[in-house]
């Protein structure tokens, strides 16, 4: 009876070891997983971020436009698109989102609009964009940014409280990084969000998003920096960027703020709402005796 009993307990003990290899196996397994998750993760922040690497693309303005060569912090070759009309008006420097560039058709008709309002545009690329070299990162792109800022400052002798700096998208983010170390007449975001890091965390909700992200754009910690009027556009359809994130960024403006919500989403709110999208820029531009006859 006792040899049986041993040999009970022996057998229990055999399963208990047995169930507990078994159950670290599966956790080794799953921390394997989730640590090459988190690492590949990383490894394609630049491509997820910025989705650089296309082609200039085909589209042109249709009104008179000039490309301008500029050279970057770094080095490297630059340039950007320009739409003057007067120079007695103010000028629009238009930062553009990810996965496109200043030839993007999307982006070609925000430039003819913003003309035909009356304003000069510029629109500069980012290193990575376009058939650039460079890798772009946010202190890359933000820099490019602000070589395009120098420019119409040295060059074209624009005063900075005749420049407007537009941000679309990830170009919201960029434009809020240089508005915020820059004066200026005023700042325009379209579809902004509050964090890049807040973006990715939503995506990849069981990722530490905030620990390993290196392109931050935490453009809701740097909003009290900025001394001039900000007009925010934003569409309640957006499905990129909520637009929970753009009321964020709103609430945490110190300086004059405006807030116009535009129908059609995150990509096609100008064309859908066009009245209500320039509408709501021309008022604003006006309000601050930018645009004459407004």
């Amino acid at each position: 009876m006792h040899d049986l009993r041993a040999g009970a307990s022996a057998g229990i003990l055999g399963t208990r070891i047995t169930i507990r290899r078994v159950v670290l196996a599966i956790l080794a397994t799953a921390l394997t997983l989730y640590v090459s998750a988190l690492i590949y993760l990383m490894s394609q922040e630049t491509r997820l971020v910025f989705e650089g690497g296309r082609g200039l693309g085909t589209s042109r303005p249709s009104g008179p436009y000039s490309q301008i060569d500029l050279t970057r912090t770094d080095g490297g070759a630059q340039f950007a698109w320009t739409m003057e009309q007067n120079s007695m008006q103010p000028w629009v420097l238009f930062l553009h989102g990810n996965a496109a560039t200043i030839g993007s058709r999307l982006n070609v008709t925000r430039y003819e609009h913003l003309y035909a309002l009356g304003l000069n545009v510029m629109a500069p690329e980012y290193r990575g964009f376009a058939g650039l070299s460079g890798v772009p990162s946010e202190r890359g792109v933000s820099d490019d940014a602000r070589t395009a800022y120098v420019y119409l400052r040295q060059v074209k002798g624009v005063p900075a409280e005749r420049i407007v700096i537009y941000g679309w998208s990830l170009g919201s983010a960029i434009a809020v990084n240089l508005a915020s170390t820059v004066p200026e007449a005023a700042l325009i975001l379209e579809g902004a969000p509050a964090s890049l890091v807040a973006i990715g965390q939503h995506r990849y909700p069981l990722m530490p998003v905030r620990l390993v992200m290196r392109n931050p754009f935490d453009s809701i910690a740097k909003m009290p920096s900025i001394h001039a009027p900000v007009l925010f556009i934003h569409s309640p359809e957006d499905a990129i960027v909520p637009i929970a994130e753009g009321r964020r960024l709103y609430e945490a403006t110190t300086s004059p703020r405006t807030f116009v919500e535009v129908r059609g989403g995150h990509v096609n709110s100008s064309d859908v709402d066009t009245g209500m999208f320039y509408g709501g820029i021309q008022k604003f531009l006006g309000q601050l005796r930018l645009l004459k006859g407004v």
